[in-house]
């Protein structure tokens, strides 16, 4: 997903249209993690980007997303960008050897 969500509306106050961008947002997130994995991978990882427009998005974790749009509910800006790209991986298996040494 890469979206610039635009917050006004004639009709739809500021706070509805906040709340349907993170719905938004929200949704993606559950149909993405619902795809059948590869064979080769244990869970969907994302990269996401956010920012007040696509030139300016920078990387943050995706629980973060959700206080970003309410940063930008706050700064009560009319816009912002949202880049959302789901990959397959693999969890790391903690390394033991190193703590029996101790």
């Amino acid at each position: 997903m890469k979206k610039t969500f635009t917050l006004n509306h004639e009709k739809i106050k500021y706070p509805r249209m906040v709340d349907a961008a993170k719905h938004e947002v929200k949704k993606y997130l559950k149909r993405e993690r619902n795809k059948t994995l590869p064979l080769d991978a244990d869970y969907w990882a994302f990269d996401c980007k956010f920012g007040n427009t696509a030139d300016q998005a920078q990387e943050v974790h995706v629980a973060e997303l959700n206080n970003c749009i309410s940063e930008i509910e706050k700064q009560e800006l009319s816009s912002f960008y949202v880049e959302i790209l789901a990959r397959p991986a693999l969890r790391q298996s903690p390394d033991f050897d190193d703590e029996a040494d101790d």
